[in-house]
């Protein structure tokens, strides 16, 4: 599978698996033996190592999250994604807005997944013209 077309499914998954809390529509892009870096310091290891990454986010969450994934850039066989998030844990509005840095198996399946974010209180406004929307 060609890079972006594997980074557009991956990007068009997390959009609408994330307000579903859909852990198994995620895990299902992940390489068995795939990693997920959701901080410098944290790596989740295969699909059993996301899932449990997920099921632990999403168990915070009160509320279905808001999202928007921007168009994947890529280079070679690597692709950065753009996100905005707002999530709601206990009530409270948390805005996360980063960027995935992710490589892919030739079947399209996430060998790597790096996340870069910010997390901030409250509901920001995206940068619309990032999202095309």
């Amino acid at each position: 599978m060609q890079t972006i077309h594997a980074a557009q499914r991956w990007a068009k998954t997390w959009a609408s698996a994330w307000p579903l809390q859909d852990v198994e529509a995620i895990v299902e892009m992940q390489a068995d033996d795939g990693e997920h870096w959701a901080s410098m310091f944290r790596p989740f290891h295969g699909r059993t190592g996301l899932r449990g990454y997920l099921q632990e986010c999403f168990a915070e969450e009160t509320r279905p999250a808001e999202t928007w994934f921007g168009e994947p850039v890529v280079a070679g066989g690597s692709a950065c994604v753009e996100y905005w998030v707002v999530i709601h844990l206990n009530g409270q509005r948390i805005t996360i807005s980063g960027c995935t840095v992710l490589t892919f198996d030739e079947t399209g399946l996430v060998k790597s997944a790096r996340d870069y974010s910010e997390v901030k209180e409250g509901r920001h406004a995206r940068p619309i013209q990032a999202f095309n929307q």
